[in-house]
């Protein structure tokens, strides 16, 4: 018997984990696909101290495979460890670098400040990590009468992300297992776009935007431009709440771009060429990321690696700052709010539920100048879904127990998200030779997962609900 088992993540974006066991509910192994953090009120859930401790039960549980290290696919895995999770953690060689990074810091903050505790925790998370090639099967386990062997294919999300193809063998018969993880949209930049599994007989594929597709790159690009165009005529600030791996490093070459583009040319009746717009990068994390993102330069897409080649920059150029220590952060916080120089900010934490970017909000929301521009999603009670919805009516938003009124104009660019989109889930899912004998859709607000169940439908592949 095989079986697929959804502990987070099937009725809404975050808390991903997913199971696959072999066997009968008395003697059976399995692995985990993912193991992550729930945010704002996605499935039910309400993000706290109180639900991270790992509900169910884990002793047949034999390794963990991660997909990608975005927090909510992974930010659990301390807690993991805590109940006894014992296995190894499968990646690619991308994320092996990434993962204690971003671990470090969600134990830093949601954890513990104890430097001893945190780096013992990290030991033992780098001791069990097993880095893997793309496209290289890796046996988990095989014993008597099953076995199951995994392999990873690029999902073109964020760096070092993968989807899961699992051989899983039960009493001489096998079955290909898929689990998308989180799926990149074709064109985006740095990172190659994925291509379809050779085979699926059960496919777990992500909804996050299954009810609506992106802008094209160049559309998203030039709605880019016009809100930094609107920033350097008015002397405001863009403030980008942003995750601190993916959405940074898209926007960074982007900006790169259009200001080598642009470069001594000035915006309306602006004075200011665009060479002038100073860009700030105020997140440790990303910051962090950003350095290996250029470390790991054979994994960017052959467009981005001939711009290299040809002398740019696309994510260490001259207008651009790091911001580092949290004195530096609130006198540039304290300088923005008062200057009439136009600067484009991208801060943490993505869907303004923490960090650097609250205090940015705080103190930018309500100046008209200003521009609030979203590139991910945001999910359902968070600050950002307010910010999102009621700042066009120039609402309110409530930051760390006070109101803020939003006279900052807000935007959002849907094409720099680093989510497929519905026409490029279906494209994967079409691109199957043989049609999946069951399709789960996860990952999603109940309204994606449904459209994009319409949307199999429609094209004649049944799947369902989880």
């Amino acid at each position: 018997m095989i079986t697929i088992q959804h502990h987070g993540a099937f009725s809404g974006v975050t808390g991903s984990c997913h199971e696959l066991s072999l066997g009968d509910a008395e003697e059976r192994a399995g692995i985990l696909v993912d193991c992550g953090l729930f945010q704002g009120r996605d499935g039910g859930h309400q993000a706290s101290a109180n639900n991270l401790a790992i509900d169910f039960s884990i002793a047949h549980i034999r390794a963990l495979v991660v997909t990608h290290v975005h927090i909510d696919h992974v930010g659990r895995i301390p807690y993991l460890l805590a109940a006894g999770f014992r296995g190894p953690i499968i990646c690619s060689r991308p994320s092996a670098i990434m993962l204690p990074e971003i671990l470090e810091d969600a134990l830093r903050i949601g954890f513990t400040r104890d430097r001893r505790l945190i780096e013992r925790v990290l030991g033992a998370i780098r001791s069990r990590i097993v880095p893997l090639a793309y496209n290289q099967w890796h046996e988990v386990f095989a014993e008597e009468g099953r076995s199951l062997a995994v392999r990873l294919q690029r999902a073109g999300h964020i760096l070092g992300s993968a989807y899961v193809e699992c051989d899983a063998q039960v009493s001489g018969s096998t079955e290909r297992v898929v689990f998308s993880g989180d799926l990149g949209a074709p064109h985006a930049p740095l990172l190659p776009e994925p291509q379809s599994p050779e085979r699926a007989d059960r496919l777990v594929i992500e909804s996050t935007y299954g009810d609506r597709d992106h802008e094209s790159r160049e559309d998203r690009r030039y709605r880019l431009k016009r809100v930094l165009e609107n920033a350097l005529s008015d002397g405001g600030t863009v403030l980008i709440p942003a995750f601190s791996i993916g959405r940074t490093q898209d926007l960074l070459y982007e900006i790169e771009g259009l200001i080598a583009e642009f470069g001594d040319k000035t915006v309306g009746d602006s004075s200011l060429p665009w060479k002038e717009l100073a860009v700030v990068v105020d997140s440790p994390l990303a910051a962090e990321f950003t350095r290996i993102y250029r470390q790991l330069k054979p994994y960017w897409d052959e467009e981005a690696r001939e711009l290299v080649e040809s002398g740019r920059h696309p994510l260490s150029f001259e207008q651009m700052m790091l911001v580092n220590s949290h004195d530096d952060h609130l006198r540039v916080v304290h300088h923005l709010a008062r200057s009439g120089r136009p600067c484009v900010v991208i801060a943490g934490s993505g869907m303004c539920a923490g960090g650097r970017v609250v205090n940015y909000l705080k103190a930018l929301l309500g100046d008209k100048r200003n521009d609030v521009l979203f590139v991910g999603y945001q999910a359902a009670g968070t600050p950002g879904r307010d910010i999102l919805t009621y700042g066009p009516r120039h609402g309110w938003v409530e930051l760390d127990g006070e109101r803020y009124t939003i006279n900052a104009r807000v935007h959002q660019v849907g094409g720099y998200s680093a989510h497929a989109g519905r026409s490029d889930l279906l494209r994967f899912v079409r691109g199957i030779p043989v049609a999946p004998r069951e399709i789960r859709v996860v990952h999603g607000e109940d309204e994606a997962r449904e459209a994009f169940k319409d949307a199999l439908r429609e094209v004649g592949i049944a799947s369902e609900l989880v």
